[in-house]
Parts: structure tokens; sequence; C-alpha cells
């Protein structure tokens, strides 16, 4: 070491010399010699730079042994010395930064194992080489985050194990402080992703596991899947005929923009739910429709054929009573025009096939734990290959506070054909049935609630109900025009069109 520093002297200064009564001397002032370190033992030397302090052992005119160099600006190295040198076991501390270094020293630097703590936060322990991070190493930062694993450069680099302060974790490759290569992200939500990286994103083939229970299998560029799911098709044709009581299968794709079948993509939550057409009265039609109380109405439902919607039970065998069918037969009114219309007035049956709006009956799982149980709710399937099927699907009863509605002007001529017990003008059904508070306004009278869906168009309805919403994103909701027709009859349902349009309504989401 002191071979890079000159050599500290001293200089005395001049003495007056005095000869009889000569003058003062005239001489330069003489200098003592240099002084010299220490050659062997301990002892303490000042650099000809007064910004070096050796405080320490000696050996041969050289800093060797244990010793403490010491700098003017508050920095110091404290440790082994060898021939002048800062080699071997040592502690520095680095006043500018407030960082230290307690490990093995090579030539004045850092190199070989130890142990850097930052002012900022954080440490380091590990190999390093010039004071630099190189080979295996644990770096904590000021965050927090803890990364295990080979570095290069002072960089993340090669394999290597890190948790982020949200709580994810990440085993892979990393190249220069980037995760690139193949590696596996566990997340905190318990969604996972395995494969390939590039600039720190999702870059290649891969598979995340979401924690919803979706999967997306294939190819990821920047971060986003190549071949996403952007919305839901319903197959078919435009308007599905079903006749009164029975079932029908509801097919769905999971598409990309391009038109192609997303097979990439599991476990998507999708729910079916129905509607019935949303019309004000006087509304001619020959079907019927529904007077929805207004406690029960709820936000009309835009939907893209030109109606509005309100919320139609769908039926579950599961919620008790006789299937849809068999209560419509054995409850016909035989007064009553058949083919098109067909009411069931056993309120006893309505009142056992209760069912919910929007969702078929007996579940009571919210969206919020959809995800995280092994069987859906049964309004709900998971997609398989970027498909889901609905199968058994049935319109239920009218719930209770839906009243059908039928016009008169439509039916006089067919009533009063009838026998001497028909209705008359006016009356569309016995005093017997007439429903407590009189008839309906408009010329219309109500029946009870029926054990089967009424003639007449409905929608149904396929939400993506994922919780929470796969690669954040939810699916727009997917719509089939639905009409049923009358049993024993080819007569489609009569499109309300003479009266005035339904007024437009906000769309509500489908829950």
């Amino acid at each position: 070491m002191e071979e890079r520093f000159a050599v500290a002297t001293e200089t005395r200064s001049g003495k007056m010399a005095a000869a009889g009564g000569g003058s003062p001397s005239c001489s330069p002032p003489l200098q003592d010699p240099p002084r010299r370190p220490p050659r062997d033992g301990r002892g303490v030397y000042v650099y000809p730079n007064p910004f070096f302090r050796y405080d320490g052992e000696w050996s041969g005119g050289r800093m060797h042994g244990q010793g403490k160099l010491l700098f003017k600006d508050g920095s110091y190295y404290e440790g082994e010395f060898v021939d002048g040198e800062i080699t071997g076991e040592g502690c520095r501390l680095w006043a500018s930064s407030g960082d230290t270094y307690s490990g093995q020293f090579v030539l004045g630097e850092p190199q070989g194992y130890g142990l850097m703590k930052y002012k900022a936060g954080g440490h380091y322990e590990g190999e390093l080489t010039h004071g630099l991070r190189e080979g295996h190493g644990h770096l904590v930062d000021q965050d927090g985050q803890a990364y295990w694993g080979s570095f290069h450069n002072n960089k993340r680099h090669g394999q290597g194990h890190m948790v982020f302060r949200n709580g994810d974790k990440y085993e892979g490759d990393w190249v220069r402080d980037q995760r690139q290569g193949h590696g596996v992200l566990f997340r905190a939500d318990g969604s996972t992703y395995k494969g390939q990286w590039h600039g720190d994103v999702f870059s290649g083939l891969g598979q995340l596991t979401h924690c919803s229970g979706a999967v997306y299998r294939g190819m990821w560029i920047n971060g986003r899947p190549v071949a996403q799911a952007k919305k839901i098709v319903i197959l078919g044709p435009e308007v599905m005929d079903v006749a009164q009581g029975s079932s029908f299968t509801v097919s769905v794709q999971l598409q990309q923009d391009s038109g192609e079948v997303a097979e990439g993509e599991d476990g998507r939550v999708l729910k079916i739910s129905a509607g019935v057409r949303y019309v004000q009265l006087p509304a001619y039609s020959e079907v019927s429709f529904f007077n929805v109380d207004k406690d029960d109405r709820g936000t009309p439902i835009q939907t893209p054929f030109g109606f509005d919607c309100v919320a139609y039970p769908l039926w579950s065998p599961k919620s008790g009573g006789q299937e849809p069918r068999a209560a419509l037969e054995s409850t016909r009114d035989p007064r009553l025009p058949t083919g098109g219309l067909e009411l069931a007035l056993a309120s006893d049956t309505a009142r056992g096939q209760r069912a919910i709006p929007s969702g078929l009956a007996g579940e009571t799982s919210s969206p919020a734990s959809w995800g995280r149980e092994p069987h859906c709710p049964e309004d709900c399937r998971r997609v398989e290959q970027g498909r889901a099927q609905f199968s058994d699907v049935r319109l239920g009863p009218p719930p209770p506070g839906y009243s059908p509605v039928l016009f008169l002007d439509n039916l006089r001529e067919e009533t009063d054909s009838r026998s001497r017990g028909g209705l008359g003008p006016g009356r569309m059904m016995p005093d017997r049935r007439d429903p407590p508070g009189g008839s309906r306004p408009d010329g219309a009278a109500s029946a009870e609630p029926a054990a089967a869906a009424f003639p007449g168009e409905y929608v149904v309805m396929i939400c993506d109900v994922t919780d929470p919403p796969f690669l954040s994103h939810t699916l727009p909701t997917a719509f089939k025009h639905l009409r049923v027709l009358g049993k024993g009859t080819d007569q489609r349902p009569h499109v309300a069109g003479e009266g005035p349009d339904p007024q437009p309504r906000t769309a509500t989401p489908c829950t």
C-alpha cells in the first residue's frame, strides 16, 4: 500500500546562528529526513496525502496483519492486510452511501463470499467479484423482495427463485435482471403460469391456470394470450322455435375475434338465464304476455333484437313439484281456446313450482364461490376446449309477480262461438275465476300462473360469471331469440309490431 503514496515529511524551522556579533544566517532551512512507516510491529502512519491514515500491524515496512485504514471522509476498512494490500477477511464502510460490507477482500475490493448491507434498505449475501455480485447469492431489496440464485455482472442471471412483495413467487430462468426463458409463476391469488418468458412477461408457449378454475393453454405475446376468447356465441338458428312445455339444448362456443373457437380455454363459468319480451299496454298481440308487478319488474334488459326483456325463470326438475308437461295437462281449462293459448289455472301447482327468476331453482351458491367449488351451480357450466352445452333447458311457470294477460279484441270472435257457458262480451272468464279487484285495464283479463311458459317471445342469455374474471376480462353476454309455440300447432306467435315501441332502456348486466 505504501508504494501508492508519497512518504510524509516534516521540516524544522531554521535557527539564528550567533557568532560574535555576526548577522543571522541566510542559509535555507534544514529539513529532517522523511519519516518512514514503521518497520515491524504495530504503529500508526499518516500518509503524505492526509486523506489516509493507518493504524495496525506492520511487517518489513508494509501493512501486514490486522489493521484499520481510515479515510478522511469517514470511510474505513478494518481487517486483514497482506504485503501492504487489503486482502483477506475484513469490514468496509462507504461514507458516501452508508453501505457496509463484511467478508472477503482481494487487492482492496470485495471478492469471494460476503455480506453487503445497503443503507437504503436490503442486503446481499453471497459471492462477489471486483465488488460486483457474481455467482450464487441471496438478495433482499429495500421493498423486502427476496431472490435466491445466480448473478452475473451484478444482475440476476441464470437460474433463480424470487418472492415478490405482493406474495407472488417465481422459479426459473433470468437474463440481465429479467425473467426470460422457462419459468413458473405462483401468484398470491392461487393462479399459476408455467411456460416461456421474454422481457419479464409471458411470451411463447405457456399455460395459465387461473384461481377461478379457468385455464388457457397456448401461445403468448407480450404478456397476452394469442388465441384468447373475446365473445360468447350461442349456436343454432337466428330464432329458436320451441313447443310449449318442451325442453331444448343450448350449445355455446367461446370464439376469438377471427371467429375461430378458442379451444385453448377451459374452465370459464357460463350461466344461463332467460327473459320475456317486455311491452307496454296496449301492444296488439294474439299471444299472452305478462303484466309484471312493479316490485318484481326490475330494470328491463336491452337485447340486440330491437326489444327489451324482463327476467324470466328457467325450470329446474330439482325444485320439486310436477314436470311442466304433466302440470300443464292436469290443469288445462277446456273452456279456453286451445292451440295458441293453454292456460293452467291450478294455483296449487303454481305454488309448488315456484322458480327463481334469472336462473334455475335449487341452488344458493353465490358467484363469489363458484370459482372455488368443484361443481358449478345447476344453471352454470364450465367451458371445455372453448365449448359448453346446457341440456334439458325449459322455461318455467310464471313467478307469482308475473300475471299473464290476454287481449279481448283478438279473442272475442273465438270465444263468442263457444257454448253458452263461454265468455261473453267484455269478459274472458266466468266470475268465479275473476281475480280480486276486478278486470285488468285496457280490456284485458288476467289468468292465474301457469305450470309452463305461455307462447310468446323470450330471450335466452349466456353470461360469463367467472369469478374473479379470467385475465381481468368478462366476456359480453350472448343472446338468443326464443319463440315458444302453442302445443299442437305450428303457428308462430304474432310479433307485436303495431303498438307503441318499447321505451329505450339501459341494459343491465346478467348476474
